[in-house]
């Protein structure tokens, strides 16, 4: 059968000489992907929503959690995917880019009311929506290219830029409606695409005989009112760093360029018995060579496992192919770890406040730390905090 140009193929933006139907790689795992944080200064409340494209797999979804207190309320969706990939919508869920790179929309609409008056989900996840407008405080920032080998396999490979802004609008659940207004809210969000493994495959020798020992990651984008800062490193089990990056981003007004801060050392109090972190000091130098010093306040974590579809997620992954129109909506009960299996266990977005130097920004503090990792003292899997 022949195969269709599709919308995007007007406009110039091919990078191959295909359609943009396709893109370059023929592994199973490309995908193209962003996720957003909501979340107030207090942390009372915690959105996040995202939403992803699989053109290999011919697979879309996407999801929406909203954390407030140990309660945890969670859509998801899935789809085939279809041919205008500037239509960014999967069931309730939907992205509107109103304005490139300044601001966008997100959106869910609430569930259809049940012609029975039942809740068909027996709980308050039928009720989540919310309708918000993103705008950029500052410019995009393009974080360095990330590739990870299993062996001699290449089973990550993205290119991601981070932003952070405001959001206004309104949220709705439980019968509650949750104002969202700038000055109280902080908004950030990231955007990736390249390859990335998708549940599914076989794990071949790769896999099997390359297991890593050990794995620690933090992604930290922090808004100031005059300055973004964004922190990304990722270690492994001997704390030898494979991705490295501090950077501080001025307004876009201000006219003056990135400026790098050095080599990022992150020290993380953990909760005693777990690898919950419940503070951290960033260290950092500027570029005058001055140390500076980040103190973050962790004020409420969502694990990005539960709800959201990040492995090792049971109960559903992004990519997945799960049928035509399928939606799902739950409510998590986070005070039960034992309920939720190894998805309590994944990397968590924690909303956070930052202070440096008598300045008080919010941003997040996504942090996993898995199997031995030296610099950490943890020795094993099963090694935790003393």
């Amino acid at each position: 059968m022949p195969q269709r140009p599709v919308p995007l193929d007007e406009y110039p933006v091919h990078q191959i000489a295909r359609s943009m139907r396709h893109v370059a790689s023929g592994d199973r795992n490309a995908y193209d992907r962003s996720i957003f944080q909501v979340f107030d200064h207090e942390g009372r409340a915690l959105l996040i929503t995202g939403l992803g494209v699989y053109p290999n797999l011919g697979v879309t979804d996407a999801y929406a959690t909203l954390l407030q207190g140990d309660r945890l309320i969670a859509v998801r969706a899935s789809d085939a995917l279809g041919e205008d990939r500037m239509r960014q919508q999967v069931g309730p869920l939907r992205i509107e880019v109103q304005e490139p790179l300044k601001r966008l929309r997100l959106v869910c609409e609430p569930q259809e009311p049940d012609p029975d008056g039942a809740d068909p989900d027996g709980d308050e996840a039928s009720s989540l929506s919310f309708d918000l407008v993103w705008e950029a405080d500052f410019p995009a920032v393009e974080e360095p290219h990330h590739i990870q080998y299993t062996g001699d396999r290449l089973f990550l490979e993205a290119n991601r830029f981070c932003q952070a802004g405001s959001c206004h609008g309104v949220i709705r659940a439980g019968g509650q409606e949750i104002t969202v207004e700038r000055g109280r809210f902080t908004a950030t969000r990231d955007r990736s695409w390249g390859v990335r493994s998708i549940p599914g495959e076989a794990p071949g020798r790769a896999a099997e005989e390359f297991r890593a020992e050990g794995f620690h990651w933090l992604w930290i984008p922090i808004r100031f009112e005059d300055r973004f800062v964004m922190v990304i490193l990722q270690e492994d089990a001997d704390g030898y760093r494979t991705l490295d990056s501090a950077v501080l981003v001025h307004p876009a007004d201000a006219g003056r360029p990135d400026e790098q801060l050095g080599r990022a050392h992150v020290d993380i109090t953990y909760r005693s018995g777990s690898r919950h972190p419940e503070s951290a000091v960033i260290h950092l130098t500027g570029a005058d060579r001055k140390p500076i010093e980040i103190h973050a306040e962790l004020l409420g974590g969502s694990p990005l496992a539960v709800g959201a579809g990040y492995p090792p997620a049971g109960d559903w992954q992004h990519g997945e192919w799960k049928g035509r129109g399928w939606l799902d909506r739950r409510t998590y009960d986070l005070a039960d770890p034992a309920g939720l299996g190894l998805a309590a266990y994944g990397v968590i977005d924690h909303a956070a406040r930052f202070t440096w130097d008598g300045a008080t920004g919010y941003g997040i503090f996504e942090h996993g730390s898995f199997g031995r990792h030296n610099p950490s003292g943890f020795t094993g899997f099963d090694s935790v905090a003393p």
